[in-house]
């Protein structure tokens, strides 16, 4: 966009010597009809805006915001360029400004400046999408089924990290009747597609369950009592928690840090940052890390769960967290004197009762 409204303001700053040659009667050139293609490119931004997922990469993004600093400083010299250009201008020792000899050129860069301050403004609000990006048939040995791969975006700004989950139409029956049966009144208007005794494999009734998917997990979580409920946040990191889990007692620590990492990003998304599962996420990240010999990761996970256990005292994960910390913040030579003292307050009051380590936890916590 940017760089079509520069080429239009170049030929038009090229234009002006021509123009300047012809007849001094001649009747004034038309200024810009600039307007209603400005706004017909905001409807534009907008509806780009309002879309769901964005694979651009973080090259491509980083080259797409360069170029735009590339053409807002050269508009601002052609600008400058254009002001130049007028012979009244800073002569014979005159001070005053230069009169505007082209209203159309104003116009078209007080319109960009409108326009780009627009833009950057008028970002949808934020809220959660579900797109089902590939469905795959699978067979097994005594089952055939489609497996939909969905992610979580964020929509109204590049999500840049979507988490991700896949799930089979038997998953999304079972949640379907769980909360039928806990949320009634609220389901009644919930559609869920039904179940066909054939033609299950065709790439219409793949397509069409995809987007019934969408729908209606798009529906359920725009209901504050549903979305709040753990039948609907535990279908999208249950899962991946039990499998982080079964990983790091297994000695797996990349395969379940990936793990980890999906179902921090699910719960991040889902607006569950302050639930027990949410720090026993935090406990396998920084397990991993840790015996990954990533402690910086390690020790930045740590602190975030710190912060979430500022105010509880009697958390069954603070003490390992605590203790966590300090060895951390000693072994990357950050300030532990702060977990130090709230270690030794903790265990004179009594409180601290010689708690299991952050991966005696994991492995003993029951997840189901």
């Amino acid at each position: 966009m940017a760089s079509r409204l520069l080429h239009r303001l170049r030929h038009a700053l090229a234009g002006e010597g021509e123009r300047e040659g012809q007849a001094g009667g001649g009747s004034e050139a038309e200024e810009f009809p600039e307007s209603s293609e400005l706004e017909d490119d905001t409807d534009g931004l907008s509806t780009r805006l309002s879309g769901t997922l964005s694979f651009t990469s973080n090259e491509e993004e980083e080259a797409e915001e360069n170029e735009d600093d590339a053409a807002s400083q050269e508009l601002g010299d052609l600008c400058e360029l254009g002001l130049a250009k007028n012979p009244g201008a800073m002569e014979n020792g005159d001070q005053s400004p230069a009169p505007a000899e082209r209203p159309g050129s104003n116009l078209l860069t007080r319109q960009l400046q409108d326009f780009w301050r627009r833009s950057r403004s008028s970002l949808v609000p934020q809220r959660l999408l579900f797109e089902v990006t590939s469905a795959s048939v699978v067979s097994e040995r005594s089952a055939k089924y489609v497996l939909y791969t969905i992610y979580l975006i964020r929509s109204g700004q590049f999500d840049k990290a979507p988490a991700a989950i896949a799930r089979r139409y038997s998953d999304f029956e079972r949640l379907n009747r769980r909360l039928r049966h806990q949320f009634g009144s609220d389901m009644a208007g919930v559609s869920f597609p039904r179940k066909r005794l054939r033609k299950n494999f065709t790439a219409e009734t793949i397509a069409k369950r995809s987007r019934a998917f969408e729908q209606f997990l798009s529906h359920l979580h725009s209901v504050t009592e549903i979305r709040r409920s753990s039948h609907f946040l535990e279908f999208f990191f249950l899962r991946d928690l039990q499998a982080a889990q079964r990983l790091t007692c297994s000695g797996m620590y990349r395969e379940a840090l990936a793990t980890w990492s999906n179902a921090h990003r699910l719960q991040d998304k889902l607006g569950v940052c302050n639930s027990g599962r949410f720090l026993l996420t935090l406990a396998g990240l920084v397990v991993c890390h840790q015996e990954l010999d990533e402690l910086s990761e390690a020790h930045c996970y740590c602190e975030q769960a710190l912060q979430l256990l500022e105010a509880q005292d009697s958390h069954p994960l603070l003490e390992p967290f605590l203790q966590a910390h300090v060895h951390l913040s000693w072994k990357v030579g950050k300030d532990k004197r702060q977990s130090e003292a709230r270690l030794q307050g903790l265990q004179g009051s009594g409180l601290g009762l010689q708690q299991p380590t952050l991966k005696e936890f994991l492995i003993k916590e029951a997840l189901d």
